[in-house]
């Protein structure tokens, strides 16, 4: 049996046998984080700033290997590009990537990244 571990939520006195947060907490940090639509993926996003990206890179730019199935904003992230006013649906803000290198490059450079969660 894995070890018990306190949640990492500050104030939390939860319980949990993974490395992650508690059902409770995880729930509360989904809901502020909102849903796809609200943070901007929604129809625009998907039909002009994804199928331009997809279709200009259709092989992924890191590993050259795989073919691109993640359209991913870079080098700023959607957040930095609203925050300067610029169109983060825009195909020039992204890259195509496969899904292995996306998640890769998520998990090790991102702030919030995998590894945050």
């Amino acid at each position: 049996m894995a070890a018990m571990r306190v949640c990492p939520t500050p104030g939390c006195p939860s319980r949990v046998t993974t490395s992650g947060q508690c059902a409770r907490c995880r729930a509360a940090a989904e809901q502020r984080r909102g849903t796809p639509h609200q943070r901007g993926y929604g129809t625009v996003h998907r039909h002009r700033f994804r199928a331009g990206v997809l279709a200009r890179d259709p092989t992924c730019v890191l590993c050259k290997a795989a073919p691109s199935t993640v359209a991913d904003h870079w080098p700023l992230s959607r957040r930095e590009l609203v925050a300067q006013g610029l169109d983060a649906d825009d195909d020039q803000y992204g890259r195509g990537l496969c899904k292995r290198c996306h998640d890769r490059h998520t998990a090790a450079a991102q702030p919030g990244g995998w590894n945050a969660r």
